[in-house]
């Protein structure tokens, strides 16, 4: 997986570097790249996050803590928005449960993007509670194959645990 990511990030920057880009041409490639690399987290069934290929500082495994814990169980990871038009803003709930035996707190989400933004609970869902992580995806100046990922710290084991939307993003038309 590692070494999967750091030939993605050295072709990318190699190919910015040689044939150079706009800024739309370079976020759409680095959203492609985002999105291979979410895929490729999927189908390894990794959910941590991958370390920064830029540091020296060694990967520290996480280790299961003993006792009751909350888990996440989520019926959909991933959603797909289709093909919507350029400068649509667009909304999904991702429900979940906590199947676990332990209060679920979830301390964080973080976006791959500054143009998508989670809304998370603040409050501890009990076990065999549910709740809801609303995902809000702007799409102004994103033309192109959007793959996004939302990434939720909470009490977990693993810590992190990766939610991904998607969409095809048409470019708006140009009044002359």
């Amino acid at each position: 997986m590692k070494t999967t990511f750091n030939k993605l990030f050295i072709l990318f920057f190699m190919g910015v570097i040689a044939f150079g880009c706009t800024n739309k041409e370079m976020e759409s490639r680095i959203a492609k790249l985002e999105g291979k690399v979410a895929e490729l987290e999927t189908k390894n069934g990794s959910r941590a996050l991958p370390s920064n290929p830029t540091t020296a500082a060694p990967v520290v495994e996480e280790t299961k803590p003993d006792g009751p814990l909350p888990s996440f169980r989520f019926p959909e990871e991933n959603f797909d928005f289709g093909t919507i038009k350029e400068g649509e803003v667009v909304n999904h709930s991702f429900t979940f449960t906590n199947s676990g035996d332990a209060p679920l707190i979830i301390t964080s989400a973080t976006a791959s993007c500054g143009c998508t933004v989670p809304d998370w609970p603040k409050e501890p869902i009990a076990p065999g509670g549910t709740g809801v992580i609303k995902v809000q995806f702007n799409s102004q100046n994103k033309p192109g194959v959007q793959n996004k990922t939302v990434s939720i710290t909470a009490n977990t084991y693993p810590k992190v645990t990766r939610l991904n939307i998607k969409a095809n993003v048409t470019k708006a038309d140009n009044p002359l």
